[in-house]
């Protein structure tokens, strides 16, 4: 995959740049060192935790191995563009699973759908479960997702804008005639009329932090990576995903280094010249790029974005990591457990600033695809309730925290995980204020919201006013929300610091 736009183009930053301090072994700082040392720069990566991964986190408790951020992976290949940079490859550093299904949708009226990436596979599904007219109109939403996904990746979402005004080409009215600059949610039912295919192919929405009748159609392009260019699994969990890329970039030369914090930029004129850790020790620099939450990276700079409205950040969520001693028959890698409610739900957490009355829920069990991170006899859940942010408003959750526990739980024995409580045997609950003590904006893992005025060229820049050699990156900037949109913004950063070669043309 390439950048969008041309380097000749492209606004970079000025002067010397040998030398580039990396703020973060997250996804994205780690996608911006790969691509920085294929371009021949020196990179030393600072990250405050003992390992690599950033929000893709870890925690080991009783034998059991726990992922404590996303859990569903997507595009691999551009992982495998990241590591491409310094001549390695994902064969060479991951074991990644294809999961079939990519993930089973489960419905309050005890019906369920798998969902399948093969397109005839998953038309013999649709048929299934709501007969030959949805399938036909499966297919078709399939090629309209194609369609879209190709359009925007190449022309809006692996490119670097510097104004507006770039949005104006062919590609632009392409996309309005394929109806990106509609409602997600009215865009889905022109091909399904069944609302359970409806919600498995908008619920995506949420991961870019607005409720499908209100997000843009042009989100359905999670949609496609999620149902269409399939969903994987890294033995060992997903921690193998910053293990590989950090081991990657050390290989390759990068100087990474655990357990220090950034605390403080030091500054000659516009330039930032060097780094300041907790422990008093200077590292210069002849640029820098930051992958913290964005108003993290300006405390760090010193600098105040002006905007003319605020920025709205997405919903959060809790999060409940339960080992238990026993299974529960079929249980996939990844279910959507569908409440009765649908909109409600939506206006109670991005409105209304209050926990679903009528959960969906994101239940993953690593241990159907990867038996070794949990001791034997033993499975491990994730199951993730999207809920308000801090911002939002929400319950007090230094007080509310057991009680929604018991909510989830009795929630999973309810829709069909009899006993789920009396199993647990580890766990972990993390809340929106465990998301902003890691030093996330308002408590949400999910970071700015995808509306229209933060989306594409009006998202917060990578580029910063007043600091000539500073670079964002991550989920707060452009392009925005996930793991594959990291990477992506990893990659364009390294663009603003140093000419990355096309994909194929090393």
């Amino acid at each position: 995959m390439a950048i969008g736009r041309t380097t000749a183009r492209l606004r970079a930053v000025p002067g010397r740049t040998e030398h580039v301090i990396v703020v973060g072994a997250g996804m994205a700082g780690l996608a911006a060192t790969l691509h920085l040392l294929g371009a021949g720069r020196e990179v030393t990566v600072v990250e405050r935790d003992p390992h690599p991964g950033g929000r893709a986190g870890r925690m080991d408790i009783d034998g059991f191995r726990i992922d404590t951020g996303p859990t569903v992976l997507t595009m691999p290949t551009l992982l495998d563009e990241a590591l491409s940079a310094v001549g390695e490859s994902v064969r060479d550093r991951l074991d990644l699973v294809p999961l079939a299904p990519a993930y089973s949708a489960a419905f309050a009226d005890g019906s369920t759908i798998d969902v399948h990436t093969d397109a005839e596979t998953m038309a013999e599904e649709v048929e299934r479960a709501a007969g030959p007219r949805e399938a036909a109109g499966y297919l078709r939403l399939r090629e309209w997702l194609r369609r879209l996904y190709e359009l925007e990746m190449r022309r809006f979402i692996d490119t670097n804008f510097d104004s507006p005004l770039e949005l104006l080409s062919p590609e632009l009215v392409r996309l309005a005639v394929l109806g990106g600059f509609g409602r997600l949610a009215p865009a889905i039912s022109r091909f399904l009329s069944d609302e359970r295919l409806q919600r498995i192919f908008s619920f995506q929405a949420l991961y870019a932090g607005v409720p499908p009748r209100r997000a843009l159609a042009a989100y359905a392009v999670i949609a496609y990576m999620d149902t269409v260019a399939g969903v994987f699994f890294p033995r060992g969990g997903m921690r193998a995903l910053g293990d590989a890329l950090a081991g990657a970039a050390a290989k390759a030369g990068a100087a990474v280094r655990f357990n220090e914090t950034v605390t403080r930029m030091e500054r000659r004129g516009d330039r930032v010249s060097a780094v300041i850790t907790a422990d008093g020790e200077r590292i210069a620099c002849d640029a820098v790029v930051l992958t913290p939450d964005l108003p993290m990276s300006y405390r760090l700079l010193g600098r105040v974005p002006w905007r003319p409205v605020p920025l709205r950040f997405s919903p959060s969520a809790v999060v409940l990591h339960a080992g238990v001693d026993r299974s529960w028959g079929r249980t996939e890698h990844h279910t959507i457990s569908f409440g009765a409610a649908w909109d409600r739900t939506f206006d109670e957490i991005t409105r209304q600033g209050r926990t679903m009355s009528d959960p969906s829920l994101l239940i993953t069990r690593p241990t159907a695809t990867d038996p070794a991170l949990a001791p034997s006899g033993h499975e491990l859940y994730y199951v993730l309730a999207p809920c308000p942010n801090l911002r939002a408003g929400g319950p007090d959750w230094r007080t509310a925290a057991p009680r929604y526990r018991d909510e989830i739980v009795r929630t999973l024995e309810e829709r069909g995980l009899d006993g789920f409580g009396a199993a647990i045997v580890t766990e972990h609950l993390a809340t929106p204020l465990d998301w902003e003590r890691q030093g996330l904006a308002f408590g949400t893992p999910f970071a700015t919201s995808h509306t229209l005025a933060q989306t594409g060229p009006f998202r917060p820049r990578n580029l910063v006013a007043g600091v000539s050699n500073a670079v964002l990156a991550g989920c707060g900037t452009t392009p925005g929300v996930g793991l594959p949109t990291a990477l992506i913004s990893g990659k364009l950063a390294a663009a603003r610091i140093a000419p990355i070669p096309r994909a194929g043309s090393r």
